[in-house]
């Protein structure tokens, strides 16, 4: 079995688009949230994503942005992410809001193998909102997987990709789609092979048209440091 990993779209619709000709062919796709927040195509990117778990075997959290865009809540987010909230909530329809409420903070996932998976943006212990940052501590990872009783817990939240292994279990996080903030702007994603040992996650960049998405994120009247951060991918 191979399972995609994907997090953090961030309304980046060029990105998900060179991401997904990679992932399309996994066998299930795992995304952990914020499919919305600073990018400029928020509608696009849900409505592919709609379409797509309808399709297939496509399972998805929802991440503090969508939490914020979904519920009003931008409390908490600096000045530019919280222009960019409130921007999704006037241009979003209401359909697209509803999805993202009805998004779950948790989900399971059992693979082939019998190994289980935890899928939560931040972490089980702030679900929404902690950073499991990859400069952690080992001591700090299995404080965190002490809350959790699955084999492996998949998270988003730092833009990061990630794998740390504890004890024979997993934390993943497979970086950005829309928003790397690791120093490459390429969009990032992973892939798991079930047949492989645990510690063989593939993590994976991929260039996209930033100058286009960047165009569109001025032409909306956004912040200009949302467009121009993603060429720095910070």
């Amino acid at each position: 079995m191979f399972i995609a990993l994907i997090s953090d779209i961030h309304s980046n619709l060029e990105a998900l688009k060179v991401v997904w000709r990679e992932v399309k062919r996994a066998d299930v796709i795992l995304c952990m949230g914020d499919l919305v927040g600073y990018g400029p195509n928020p509608n696009e990117v849900v409505e592919f994503v709609r379409r797509e778990m309808e399709r297939r075997d496509f399972l998805c959290v929802r991440g503090n942005h969508d939490n914020a865009v979904a519920f009003g809540l931008d409390w908490g987010f600096n000045p530019y992410a919280r222009e960019a909230v409130r921007w999704h909530q006037r241009v979003m329809s209401v359909e697209n809001l509803e999805f993202l409420r009805r998004l779950p903070v948790r989900q399971l996932f059992t693979d082939d193998t019998g190994r289980s998976y935890l899928l939560i943006h931040g972490s089980p212990r702030a679900p929404l909102d902690e950073y499991l940052f990859p400069w952690l501590p080992d001591s700090e990872f299995r404080s965190v997987l002490g809350y959790v009783r699955q084999d492996d817990l998949l998270v988003g939240h730092t833009h990061m990709p990630m794998l740390r292994l504890i004890d024979g279990r997993r934390i993943i996080n497979p970086g950005s789609v829309g928003q790397p903030r690791d120093g490459d702007w390429r969009a990032s994603y992973a892939l798991i092979d079930t047949e492989e040992p645990p510690e063989n996650v593939h993590f994976h960049r991929v260039e996209y048209d930033v100058e286009e998405t960047a165009r569109k994120i001025v032409e909306a009247g956004l912040p200009r440091f949302l467009a121009e951060r993603l060429f720095e991918g910070y």
